[in-house]
């Protein structure tokens, strides 16, 4: 797992390198793709429940899943990049959310804001700890700084399989759900918006975006519990 994660890490360092006005976002897809076929890895989200590229693009309002196209990259966006891969039968997968030249302060904030709350929900992977520590400590966070928790979607337990058990909310009290062991691997990974948390999901039948069309961020690491602690994988 934790060579998987190098390589997500890897791949999104690169594709993140390619972020600049007048890209298309189907440009990020394909710099993903190659740098898969180049690593030999598969990417995890080709093909998971019929989502057809290789990376989810997401730009200002869109919370997550948007879908690479012809799509234009100007200054001022945000934009949102999750991303995955399979290697020798385990999963890798994490997300970053990143400017496109100049944003707005608001932008800015929204960004500090849900990569502190990562960490904050990170610093909570301890053993003997329970599940929703990590989620109150993300909403902690966020909501102090004044924006909202995406609650429809989760991150998730990860290792042989993308998704698996348990759920990770990013908001509720603390001290409930499974104790946590060493051995666990999680996907932790708030999702973020600068007003309501309410999403609705576009015609593609992927792309989820905030229903009143207020900025998203997203930010996600996957996270190994060792007996010295929460040990990040997927960074370089």
């Amino acid at each position: 797992m934790e060579a998987a994660n190098r390589i997500v890490a890897e791949i999104l360092e690169r594709v993140v390198e390619k972020i600049r006005p007048g890209v298309e976002t189907r440009e990020l897809d394909e710099a993903a793709e190659e740098h898969c076929r180049r690593l030999g890895v598969v990417p995890a989200f080709k093909g998971y429940r019929g989502y057809p590229r290789a990376i989810c693009v997401s730009i200002n309002e869109e919370v997550v899943h948007g879908i690479p196209g012809p799509r234009l990259l100007k200054a001022g966006d945000l934009v949102s990049l999750d991303f995955g891969v399979k290697y020798n039968g385990y999963y890798g997968d994490a997300a970053i959310t990143v400017p496109v030249g100049e944003v707005s302060s608001q932008a800015r904030q929204l960004l500090k804001a849900t990569e502190e709350s990562l960490y904050a929900g990170i610093a909570q992977f301890k053993v003997g700890g329970r599940l929703t520590d990590i989620s109150h400590a993300v909403q902690t966070v966020v909501e102090g700084a004044g924006f909202g928790v995406i609650r429809e979607f989760v991150g998730h337990g990860i290792g042989r399989s993308l998704h698996e058990d348990p759920q990770i909310p990013n908001f509720g009290p603390p001290g409930r759900g499974p104790v946590l062991q060493v051995g666990m691997t999680l996907a932790i990974e708030p999702m973020t918006c600068a007003g309501a948390w309410q999403i609705r999901i576009l015609g593609d039948g992927w792309t989820a975006v905030t229903q009143d069309g207020s900025l998203a961020a997203h930010f996600e690491h996957t996270v190994a519990l060792t007996e010295e602690g929460a040990l990040i994988l997927s960074r370089l």
